[in-house]
């Protein structure tokens, strides 16, 4: 967004800019711009909080108001991400000889199948279907692993659509085995990267793609931007 405020400003748009990057919004410099040490997917900083989150657009407009620019200002309040992982138990992995992770993809696929039939709707298959989830994630550990990320046969040759895939069929999965009892958008998030094995594999091979040289948006983008 910081970058689009320029061009928005070069075709006669006043623009401000809610920052949740502080380093980002130092390096880009947008014409005005509002700094929240909030979570990130949390621009207003506070859910259902109107009379926080109108402080807040209220402090961002204010900057429209500035002589000269750039301008970057930080709201006062700073909020952790606090969110708690979802108390989710993984059915029985399969037995076999595949990887902890690959098991683990196959033991929820039950879950999987169940929400995806209540709903209708699915939003996995960016590049994989359900059934591809655990080949895709094969590929992830072999990058992790040290296979090129160009050589190892990435779906669709995208790294981020293939994450998005395994996490989307986990956390669809996750909702059915918690029976939709979610509080915190992001619990389901903490309970993907910090419990489950396919989570590891997600960031292992991230890592791997960045130690490689891949360019910052193939690898970075491949899991939320504070992990």
């Amino acid at each position: 967004m910081c970058v689009l405020a320029h061009v928005l400003e070069a075709g006669g748009l006043a623009t401000v800019t809610l920052a949740s990057m502080k380093p980002v919004a130092e390096t880009v410099a947008p014409p005005r711009a509002l700094h929240g040490e909030f979570p990130l997917g949390r621009p207003l900083g506070i859910p259902d909080d109107p009379a926080f989150q109108r402080d807040v657009l209220e402090r961002a407009f204010a900057l429209l108001s500035a002589e000269s620019g750039p301008v970057l200002e930080s709201h006062p309040v700073e909020i952790e991400a606090t969110s708690d992982a979802v108390a989710c138990a993984l059915p029985p992995s399969f037995d076999g000889d595949d990887s902890p992770a690959i098991l683990e993809a196959k033991g929820i696929r039950k879950a999987y199948d169940r929400i995806v039939e209540r709903r209708g709707v699915t939003s996995v298959g960016r590049v994989m279907t359900a059934d591809e989830i655990p080949a895709g994630l094969a590929v992830l550990e072999s990058i992790a692993g040290g296979t090129s990320f160009k050589e190892a046969g990435l779906p669709g040759k995208n790294s981020i659509a293939t994450c998005h895939d395994i996490r989307t069929y986990y956390e669809e999965a996750a909702v059915e085995l918690i029976d939709g009892s979610i509080s915190d958008g992001r619990a389901i998030e903490s309970w993907f990267f910090d419990q489950t094995e396919a989570g590891k594999v997600v960031l292992a091979a991230r890592q791997a793609m960045s130690d490689q040289g891949a360019p910052m948006p193939f690898w970075f983008y491949m899991a939320p931007g504070h992990r």
